[in-house]
């Protein structure tokens, strides 16, 4: 929670100092920074519109941009194998810490879906929707208390208790419905 907060104001401060720059112009740098957050918030929407008002001249002067979007399309379409591919990049000092922490949120919330949508997975489809090494995506899961039966090679996930708190907003439903069903469609 302390660290979703902490990655909405530093959202926050990128706006800002994209409102305040001059000639409505920010650099790359702040670009990059603020283009990952929203990422990283899972904010697709946000994420497109910024990358379509970041200004062509700047897109072209750092590739970097246009790997982070790279990324973003690929969350945008819901293409988990392919979200993973696209992140292993060499990223530039300030930018990997972000996308190494993009990468871990993206594969918790794919665990998370799988939990919701599946009763059993095949280890190597598992593998694939995580972006890991088979082995590595056994352990994993089996860390976190699923079974795995090497006899058939499937994977049953261990079902989550749904907590029933507040109600959420009909925004956020409507994107938790769109998330699971793409997420079964794929």
């Amino acid at each position: 929670m302390a660290a979703s907060l902490e990655v909405e104001k530093l959202t926050q401060q990128c706006e800002q100092q994209e409102l305040e720059a001059p000639g409505g112009v920010a650099t790359p740098e702040m670009y990059s920074k603020l283009l990952t957050l929203y990422l990283l918030q899972n904010d697709l929407n946000n994420a497109k519109f910024l990358w379509k008002r970041i200004p062509q001249p700047v897109k072209t002067a750092n590739p970097e941009l246009g790997h982070i979007w790279a990324v973003g399309q690929q969350m945008w379409h819901r293409d988990f194998p392919a979200t993973y591919s696209a992140m292993k990049k060499d990223w530039s000092e300030p930018v990997k810490p972000m996308m190494d922490s993009l990468l871990e949120h993206v594969r918790q919330r794919v665990f998370k879906l799988i939990s919701r949508a599946y009763t059993s997975i095949e280890a190597d489809e598992l593998a694939s929707y995580v972006g890991l090494p088979l082995e590595q995506a056994i352990n994993a899961v089996v860390e976190e208390g699923w079974t795995y039966n090497a006899d058939n090679k499937m994977i049953h996930p261990k079902q989550e208790e749904i907590v029933n708190e507040s109600p959420l907003p009909s925004e956020q439903q409507i994107s938790q419905l769109t998330d699971f069903v793409a997420f079964l469609e794929n």
